[in-house]
């Protein structure tokens, strides 16, 4: 322990940067995407190049294990390891300069793929390898693992597309690629690799003398590398999007070298499995497995499409966008089997010639069937790289399914990675692939950069074996692991939900969607959905977080988790952070005392429904828990149950009269109702309290939402049984009755059935509405809850009904109900709606509508500027001319 003690101390004395030996830091990176966990000793995140050299000269001196780390989306388990782990997407994340005259970027190896094309962009460049994960995944990281991505058929591998690196040796030497010093490299005979553009196994001997590209691919086991140079390409003036269909499992396969003979930018292939994972049929041409083929050419585009029975040939960017996201997201969606089972990485993505992919993919299939396992296979068909997560049983079968499967895709002259790397998953099996001669080789060029194998050991030469080390093998629970809320996806398993996130990181996006907001203000790991994730994982453990549910590491990285929803949504796997954090703060805080903000805010609906919240104590917040920069709300001087009088004749329809919209807000109640009654419903609002439990929920009061759902539902029994449509005004509480509700009281048939009976006023009004002509356009700040469980499609149908042209936002406004209101949440809370509402909202013309149907949105906006929201009700309201808002109009 002293000697552990004197490394992080001589670290801190060294290296500028950030040092991190707690055992938050420690468990955040003692995985990757991967089905491995080393738990390193710490973590380094430095600030300079030269931060890097400090670091590794310590670590040297301690005779540390070194293992560079870009996002941790390393598939193979190429980036965790059990010494100093440093981090270069914290701060070395800068393009440092674009030549568009030679097409030649020098970059930092922290920088993200999407911010280098961003800068690219402006010159009509790009950098060709690309990733599914390029939104997060780093330069450095791809460099490591030689990353391809999708048009690699254009474009080529990372090792294609590298002009020289600036690398660092352990023994302290630092040079540029192209003036290499005096290195013992060994002799090389090209025979002994496969003829195969997706070659990612083992080292690139054979692009040497050209050292650059020898160094691509070697994941960290040989050099440092401090920056590169990168080529560029041209990008395309337009793309084209071919969606062909086929009629049997494995024609797509065998097409996709004929297709590949046209002049494509990318041939991709998914199959049915991943299709339905992804909901995505309904954007897709017939079929059982299908083939996306992008081109810069129509024309080309529809002649790939006639060698389909059935395709499609789609122009519009949206659409593009939403059937590529299909193909991105598989490296999660193909987590979860049909039936709710998990899947794994470790046989993740080998490569044949592509002529040869069709017969590869039938016995891989008949190798699965024979090892009683199952599998979601798509990948990169015009290369012939498969990709393919398993229900592998980590304890038993691993071993011998890999050694059959290596064999397999080396008769077929393949590779074992055809893009991911070798990692702990597959260095073992590189004999299987490469002759004895040839594994010395390896074992020699290692050598030349690091003799005493200091460099990410274990991997490609001398390799650690590849059933040792697996996460959910050496880290199994060791409290219990039933949750108090159901978690109907993980059949109530806390574990099984933590094991949901494998690491893909696409909630490290700093743009789009939602999810996460408090990493995109920090972006430190720990506010990640992947970080709380591990977190919470390493809780359940006991090994390096270690006080189980009085965690503080816990308590403290889900402190600013919003409770958004984002990640249910935006995961590919459906993480559910909200939902997890509710159920932490159950065990947490049971049977102590909690924070403040959890009485006073928690029990809300309790408080307003007494009177006790009002003019007088709103201004004393700050004594429960309130932040001081904050003015709370004002309750109004009467309740929408108490305005109300009935609307209208025809059929019945219940409006729910949430907490918010009741007691802060009734004319948007009142706004609403008179919409319900212009379209032909007969409005009911029941006149005893009711209440869906959020408040109670989101701070972990399980016991007391439980109480409050079901009393309401029993109160809404009348109209259930008979059942009367119930529809909802605050996005939060209509989310959380479609949903929540069900996790909390799911097993009371009143709480279900009234789940069943909840629509969103959008989902209810639209249809019956005729349309108007276009009379105003709108900003539109779509509640989190909403966006997560059913989505804005509804929203946007009726606001073009009533003739509202709508600019629909992406991200959270960081009010999120009691968060932004919470001591010490303030400052991330405005950083969140400074991101895309507020300046939006700012950006927008006086005449254009500011619709936010979240109590807590418009709160957010009233308190962040000068504008004054709208509910979508309110908006209708004015557009037919009907109720308060329309009369006063």
């Amino acid at each position: 322990m002293g000697r552990v003690t004197g490394f992080v101390e001589q670290l801190r004395a060294s290296v500028d940067g950030d040092v991190l030996a707690d055992p938050t830091a420690r468990a955040l990176y003692s995985t990757d995407a991967s089905n491995y966990r080393h738990v390193p000793l710490v973590v380094v995140r430095p600030r300079s190049p030269a931060a890097v050299v400090s670091a590794v000269q310590v670590a040297v001196a301690f005779d540390v294990p070194i293992t560079n780390r870009g996002a941790g989306t390393s598939i193979a388990g190429n980036s965790a390891g059990s010494g100093l782990v440093i981090d270069f997407a914290r701060y070395l994340d800068r393009v440092v300069s674009i030549d568009p005259v030679e097409r030649v970027a020098v970059v930092q190896p922290g920088v993200v793929l999407d911010r280098l094309n961003d800068a690219a962009r402006s010159h009509g460049l790009l950098f060709g390898p690309d990733p599914s994960t390029h939104s997060r995944c780093t330069i450095g990281g791809m460099i490591g693992n030689d990353a391809c991505g999708s048009h690699s058929v254009a474009w080529g591998k990372t090792s294609d597309n590298v002009v020289a690196l600036d690398v660092l040796l352990p023994d302290g030497r630092r040079f540029d690629t192209r003036t290499p010093p005096a290195l013992d490299l060994p002799d090389v005979d090209p025979a002994w690799f496969p003829s195969l553009d997706r070659r990612v196994s083992g080292y690139r001997l054979d692009a040497l003398p050209d050292l650059a590209r020898a160094l691509v691919g070697t994941e960290g086991t040989c050099v440092t590398v401090l920056g590169a140079s990168l080529r560029l390409v041209e990008a395309p003036e337009r793309r084209v999007l071919a969606v062909l269909g086929f009629d049997g499992p494995y024609d797509a396969a065998d097409r996709a070298a004929e297709v590949r003979q046209l002049d494509v930018l990318a041939v991709e292939g998914i199959n049915a499995s991943l299709a339905d994972a992804a909901g995505s049929r309904a954007l897709l041409p017939r079929g059982v497995s299908w083939l996306f083929v992008e081109t810069a050419d129509e024309a080309v585009a529809r002649l790939a499409a006639s060698l389909a029975p059935h395709s499609v040939v789609v122009t519009d960017p949206a659409r593009q966008r939403a059937l590529w996201r299909v193909r991105e997201d598989g490296a999660g969606l193909a987590t979860r089997m049909a039936d709710g089972g998990e899947a794994w990485a470790g046989w993740e993505d080998a490569a044949v010639p592509p002529e040869k992919l069709g017969a590869y993919l039938r016995e891989f299939d008949a190798l699965l069937t024979g090892h009683g396992r199952r599998g979601v296979t798509y990948g990169h068909f015009g290369e012939g790289c498969l990709h393919v997560r398993i229900d592998f049983d980590l304890r038993a079968g691993y071993r011998s399914f890999l050694e059959d499967a290596a064999d397999l895709v080396v008769a077929h002259g393949g590779s074992l990675s055809g893009e991911h790397g070798d990692g702990q998953a597959r260095s073992e099996l590189l004999p299987r692939m490469y002759p004895p001669a040839a594994m010395r080789a390896f074992g020699r060029f290692k050598a030349a950069f690091d003799p005493e194998n200091r460099m990410n050991p274990g991997r490609i030469v001398d390799p650690l074996p590849l059933d040792e080390d697996l996460r959910v093998v050496i880290a199994p629970p060791t409290i219990p692991t039933r949750a108090k809320l159901a978690l109907h996806a993980d059949r109530g398993d806390l574990a099984a939900a933590t094991r949901r996130c494998v690491g893909v990181g696409k909630c490290l996006n700093t743009s789009g969607g939602v999810m996460c907001p408090s990493y995109r203000v920090t972006r430190e790991e720990k506010h990640s959905t992947r970080g709380r994730a591990r977190l919470l994982f390493e809780m359940l453990n006991g090994q390096v977080v270690r006080d189980g549910w009085r965690s503080a590491e816990v308590r403290d990285a889900l402190d600013l988790c919003l409770g958004c929803k984002g990640c249910k949504r935006d995961c590919p796997v459906d993480v559910d952070m909200a939902t997890y954090k509710a159920e932490f703060l159950h065990h947490h805080y049971r049977r102590r005392v909690r924070p403040l903000s959890h009485y006073s805010m928690g029990w809300l609906p309790l408080w307003l429904r007494l009177r006790l919240v009002n003019r007088v104590t709103s201004r004393f917040g700050r004594f429960a828990g309130v932040t001081a920069e904050r003015p709370l709300p004002t309750p109004a001087s009467r309740t929408f149950q108490r305005t109300f009088t009935g609307g209208g004749a025809g059929d019945r329809v219940l409006l729910f009269p949430d907490t918010f919209t009741n007691y802060f807000e009734p004319v948007v109640g009142e706004d609403a109702a008179a919409v319900l009654s212009a379209a032909g419903q007969g409005v009911e609002v029941p006149r005893a309290a009711v209440c869906c439990g959020l408040t109670w929920f989101s701070t972990g009061q399980l016991g007391m939402a439980r109480r409050v759902i079901r009393r309401t539902a029993r109160e809404l029994r009348p109209w259930t049984r008979a059942g009367v449509p119930v529809v909802g005004l605050e996005p939060s509480c209509t989310a959380f009755l479609r949903s929540d509700a069900l996790e909390v009281a799911g097993d009371d048939q009143d709480v279900v059935r009234l789940a069943e009976s909840v629509r969103t006023f959008a989902e209810h009004v639209s249809p019956l509405l005729e349309p108007l002509p276009v009379n105003g356009s709108a900003v539109v700040q779509p509640h989190c809850h909403q966006y997560a469980e059913t989505g804005l499609g509804a929203d946007r149908e009726l606001l073009e009904r009533v003739g509202v042209t709508a600019s629909v936002l992406e991200g959270c406004c960081g009010l999120a109900g009691n968060f932004g209101f919470e001591k010490g949440h303030y400052d991330v809370s405005m950083a969140v709606a400074e991101q895309a509402l507020l300046p939006a909202v700012r950006a927008a013309s006086p005449d254009t509508a500011v619709v936010a149907d979240g109590f807590s949105c418009r709160t957010q906006v009233r308190q962040g500027s000068s504008a004054e929201p709208v509910h979508t009700a309110t908006l209708v309201a004015r557009s037919l001319g009907v109720g308060p808002s329309g009369s006063a109009r």
